[in-house]
């Protein structure tokens, strides 16, 4: 997955669960609409769910963006950290804890990337329904390399996975 001037879509799994996770939440849905080299937005509603991992942690706020993008993976990922420090992300809070702003680059395209800090598509995408169901919201039939349609999916993992609710 190589930058240059081939447009891409790619799509963006957001959450938070600290300091106003739903303002959070909006606030990286805006700052995604104006990633460089990207056009062509789009995201889903809002969703609440229980955390993974430790459950003495407030719920999240979830949602998934898309765009069209010339950014390759790695300047991708450089960005979306980029507005997670923007929005005091801390990532020493442990695996699966809480966090003010979570931003994961769910797939480029059908782009498959394994390197030991980025993998796309996102290696839980088909177990997580906070993210497969905001991301049906938008693209229903993506083909996710490795793993088939988001509908597909959704299926699979119907009725497991964290208590979620669509907020809006």
């Amino acid at each position: 997955m190589t930058s240059g001037q081939a447009w891409c879509p790619a799509y963006i799994g957001i959450g938070s669960n600290l300091d106003d996770p739903v303002a959070r939440v909006r606030r990286a849905v805006d700052s995604l609409r104006a990633l460089p080299q990207s056009a062509a937005f789009a995201h889903s509603g809002l969703y609440r769910s229980a955390p993974m991992g430790p459950g003495d942690q407030p719920d999240f706020i979830n949602a998934v963006a898309a765009c069209l993008t010339r950014l390759d993976a790695r300047q991708l990922l450089h960005e979306l950290q980029a507005m997670e420090y923007a929005q005091d992300r801390q990532r020493d809070a442990g695996h699966w804890g809480p966090r003010t702003l979570d931003l994961d680059l769910l797939a480029l395209g059908q782009g498959v990337l394994d390197e030991p800090d980025l993998i796309v598509p996102h290696p839980r995408i088909h177990e997580r329904n906070f993210v497969l169901l905001p991301l049906a919201e938008i693209t229903p039939y993506l083909l996710v390399p490795g793993h088939g349609s988001v509908v597909r999916m959704v299926a699979a993992i119907a009725g497991s996975g964290p208590r979620i609710e669509r907020l809006e």
